[in-house]
């Protein structure tokens, strides 16, 4: 059985990938701050998932002292183990179908950031990396840590409110926490490496999303219209989703999100 290391233990996806992917592998679930006293043993897994982040590295130009995951691939001195590093869709522009030979436009210091690192661990590791340009995840983060704002959290901050926005014609690319397990799960059952786009890989309508979310909510909400900006986007995912072969579909998000609205407002 493949042993997995998961390093980053508050956080939404890091919890989320360990209790799914101990179903299947041999997984040890740790803290960046346990790496110190773990680090003899690092070269014995198989694959590690590193889901902590430093949150200056979020913030602030490029500095080593806060790039977690080069801190970790300095650690790692052999050619079994592959280094999986989550990097961002917002290394990207904002357009439809953007492909992993896209060029890349980051405008914050966090999209600007990764890529630095993307860089940095290429050189270091060669063929052990894979790296996974990430869409947005949807998923109930209410018990996780939460190190930055994202679609779900500013949904539910605004239902509390009472409101909920009109987002015109603005599409995104969404992938539910579960589906996203499962994308990593067969990623490692098949050793992946190399640069991946991880995503639905079709238009998610903003407006389609939040009403399946309101799916169970009776609550009366107040319509606020937006002005629309030129932010829409969605990722290619064919590159990875041939490796893995499985089913991806916007009625799987659909489900996903009726499921999240039961659990939420019932």
């Amino acid at each position: 059985m493949k042993k997995i290391l998961i390093i980053g233990k508050r956080g939404f996806i890091g919890n989320n990938l360990s209790k799914y992917l101990k179903k299947f592998y041999n997984v040890k679930h740790i803290g960046f701050k346990d790496l110190k006293k773990f680090r003899s043993k690092i070269n014995d897994f198989n694959f590690i998932i590193n889901t902590s982040i430093n949150k200056n590295y979020i913030i602030n130009k490029y500095n080593e002292k806060f790039d977690n995951d080069l801190k970790i691939s300095k650690l790692i001195d052999n050619k079994k183990t592959i280094y999986s590093f989550i990097s961002t869709r917002k290394v990207y522009p904002n357009k439809a179908n953007l492909t992993e030979n896209t060029k890349l436009l980051p405008k914050s210091n966090y999209s600007k950031n990764k890529i630095i690192t993307e860089q940095k661990l290429l050189r270091n590791l060669k063929n052990n990396l894979i790296i996974l340009r990430v869409s947005n995840i949807i998923g109930d983060k209410s018990l996780t840590k939460k190190i930055h704002r994202t679609f779900i959290d500013i949904f539910f901050e605004n239902i509390k409110k009472g409101i909920v926005q009109d987002n015109g014609d603005v599409f995104k690319d969404f992938l539910s926490i579960d589906k996203f397990c499962q994308i990593f799960k067969n990623i490692i059952k098949n050793n992946l490496v190399g640069i991946y786009n991880v995503s639905i890989g079709q238009r998610v309508y903003l407006n389609d999303l939040i009403k399946w979310l309101n799916k169970f909510n009776k609550k009366k909400l107040k319509e606020i219209k937006i002005i629309s900006k030129n932010d829409s986007f969605y990722l290619n995912n064919k590159k990875l989703m041939s490796k893995i072969k499985i089913t991806n579909s916007l009625e799987d998000l659909k489900r996903y999100c009726y499921q999240l609205s039961k659990n939420k407002f019932t």
